[in-house]
């Protein structure tokens, strides 16, 4: 019988250094052919501007993970309605057979393996002495991205903007209380940009949050909040900068209008992408080169990384007897 997971028991289950490797596996499967993902089905609901997203993928190997994510975003229910923004759920299925083994809240998932996306990327792209991180977003995906990063690197420094600073404050507080690390809430972007060794955006912004001409020789920067080909959290002068680092290329070139833009002006060339974040975990291309470079990750999100991360979820809920079975 099937279990049904609720975001509690998600929570229980699942932890932040276990979501990074297996979304670091993801990306490695994807690249080396071993995963079917097609690009999402988005389904926009423009009366109430949200939009109900479809993400099913099969991934091969030990693996052997089979399922879909169907998710919504209503980036105005937190103030409208005192809803999350994103609801959803993943299905998973035994690959082998076809069978559903599991129904499990999304929201905490998602938030979780978004989050892990930037810990992969701060793993081979940050600078190992990185002691700074700036983040843009206070949302729900902000302290997972966080969290990530703290996994990956040794952060002293979070500086915090947001549209609104009370929000900023919010997650400053949070930050140091959570993760004992320094945070301040701040609106001046030029000294959180110009002082940062880490920049993560995760914000639903449609025009670029900072000018790349601010950034200092060496830092990184993961933009994991845009995903809509008109929408873009840097400017073109930041990729110009950049070496790129995609979480897949076929993805990122449909949707992810940091690079979509740039690349329609004129101003930057598609062929000029580095890699897919697979090839680096693959071992067959190099991440970070040297201390100088400055690297952007760009992450619109995939099925096979809710698909990798629900199947710790669920091998951890059979082995601790966690879930509630549904019958018929």
């Amino acid at each position: 019988m099937p279990l049904w997971l609720t975001r509690s028991d998600v929570e229980g289950l699942l932890d932040m250094v276990a979501a990074i490797e297996a979304v670091a596996e993801s990306y490695r499967l994807d690249y080396l052919g071993e995963a079917e993902l097609p690009v999402r089905t988005n389904i926009p609901v423009s009366r109430h501007e949200g939009s109900l997203m479809s993400m099913p993928a099969y991934l091969g190997e030990e693996m052997d993970a089979l399922g879909a994510k169907l998710i919504s975003f209503y980036g105005t229910n937190p103030t409208r309605r005192g809803l999350p923004a994103v609801q959803g759920t993943v299905m998973l299925f035994d690959g082998s057979n076809g069978a559903l083994l599991a129904l499990m809240d999304a929201g905490f998932l998602t938030a979780m393996r978004t989050g892990a996306s930037g810990g992969v990327a701060a793993r081979y792209l940050a600078r190992e002495d990185a002691r700074t991180l700036t983040i843009f977003g206070s949302g729900a995906a902000a302290p997972y991205q966080v969290e990530a990063a703290l996994c990956e690197r040794s952060i002293e420094r979070v500086y915090v903007l947001s549209r609104t600073a009370a929000n900023a404050e919010a997650l400053a507080q949070k930050l140091t209380e959570s993760f004992g690390v320094r945070a301040q809430a701040t609106t001046d972007v030029e000294m959180a940009v110009g002082a940062a060794d880490i920049v993560v955006t995760a914000t639903s912004a449609h025009e670029p949050l900072f000018e790349g001409s601010l950034l200092r020789a060496g830092v990184h920067i993961s933009g994991i909040g845009s995903h809509l080909p008109y929408a873009s959290e840097v400017d073109a002068a930041t990729i110009c900068r950049a070496k790129v680092v995609v979480d897949q290329m076929a993805a990122c070139l449909a949707e992810a209008g940091d690079l979509i833009r740039p690349i329609e002006a004129n101003a930057y060339e598609a062929d000029r992408i580095y890699a897919e974040m697979g090839a680096i975990v693959a071992g067959d291309r190099p991440g970070r080169e040297d201390s100088e470079e400055i690297t952007f990750f760009k992450s619109v999100g995939l099925a096979v990384q809710d698909v990798a991360v629900a199947r710790v979820v669920y091998g951890r809920a059979i082995e601790r007897g966690v879930g509630t079975k549904l019958e018929g």
